[in-house]
């Protein structure tokens, strides 16, 4: 058994059960994978993918159990090589950060401003995406951390830590009429004009649209986008009334705009920091998540990687 024939096993998997991409990936030829994953299966004894013909299909109920051993061995082989290198190189090195739109343009520069001078030496690549991109990064091993407040919860792969919670703001242009109402502005008032705001997965939608079926209403969405900021440019030009993060809120930059605290109207949201379940993360990792959330400690990140059956 040896890692390339685990790795062509791993890669068929995640590649759709086709051994052209999957060489190429590689670097090898396909009669080479195909090698690869037959010596597997005859030192294993089990046949691992179904096949028609000379073409892979999916994985039989034994290659459905072995797969799951195959990342854990994989996981843990990258994981021995970045203990390696976090006693050589303490300092140099690189880390990788997914992070929605939101997060990396509004929560994440301190941070990676203050990781920057810190830790010059490391080379910090911020990958954006959807939640479930997010998820899938870390899944396969493209991202170290992720940053998000949808969906990371959900996949079991991942172990999930809250780092803040945050509301969200409605944004007007000045001289709109919902400005003149004295009373906390109510979700009645609100439906009664277009709204722009998140797409559905994305800064706190699903807490936005319960709140409006709680009360049996139907907001009237026209715009939808994953950017605060073009929710905002669209709101500028008098298109609908915004429903953004109260992050991204700058009275500075948003001149041409007033904001009012939403808190009483939606549930308060949690953004969450993600890591692969079982992963090694070499110190500067640490401390880039504790620079960006202090309540994560080194300490009680590597209980939550070491504990298999943390939830949170």
């Amino acid at each position: 058994m040896n890692f390339q024939q685990l790795r062509s096993v791993r890669e068929t998997a995640r590649n759709g059960f086709n051994l052209t991409e999957v060489a190429a990936m590689l670097y090898t030829s396909q009669p080479g994978v195909s090698r690869q994953i037959r010596e597997l299966e005859e030192e294993l004894g089990v046949t691992i993918f179904a096949r028609a013909g000379k073409r892979l299909t999916g994985l039989t109920a034994p290659g459905q159990t072995l797969l799951p051993i195959v990342e854990r061995l994989l996981q843990e082989a990258d994981n021995l090589r970045q203990a390696g290198r976090e006693f050589v190189s303490r300092l140099e090195g690189g880390l990788s950060i997914a992070a929605t739109h939101s997060q990396a343009r509004y929560a994440l520069p301190h941070a990676v401003r203050d990781f920057r001078a810190l830790f010059p030496q490391v080379t910090l690549n911020l990958h954006q995406g959807s939640p479930k991109q997010v998820a899938e990064m870390l899944i396969a091993g493209e991202a170290d951390i992720g940053i998000a407040t949808e969906a990371l919860a959900s996949y079991p792969q991942l172990v999930t830590l809250p780092c803040y919670r945050w509301t969200h703001s409605i944004v007007l242009p000045h001289g709109h009429p919902l400005l003149r109402i004295d009373a906390p502005l109510t979700l009645q008032q609100l439906a009664e004009h277009p709204v722009i705001t998140y797409d559905q997965g994305y800064t706190g939608r699903s807490h936005i649209d319960d709140a409006f079926a709680k009360q049996g209403l139907k907001p009237n969405v026209v715009i939808t986008a994953m950017d605060a900021d073009v929710i905002k440019t669209y709101v500028e030009l008098g298109m609908g009334v915004g429903i953004v993060a109260s992050i991204a809120v700058d009275s500075d930059r948003d001149r041409h705009l007033q904001a009012l605290d939403a808190r009483h109207l939606f549930e308060i949201n949690v953004t969450r920091l993600a890591v692969r379940r079982g992963t090694w993360l070499r110190g500067y990792a640490y401390s880039f998540i504790e620079n960006f959330a202090p309540s994560l400690t080194r300490q009680m990140v590597e209980e939550a990687l070491n504990d298999e059956l943390i939830t949170v």
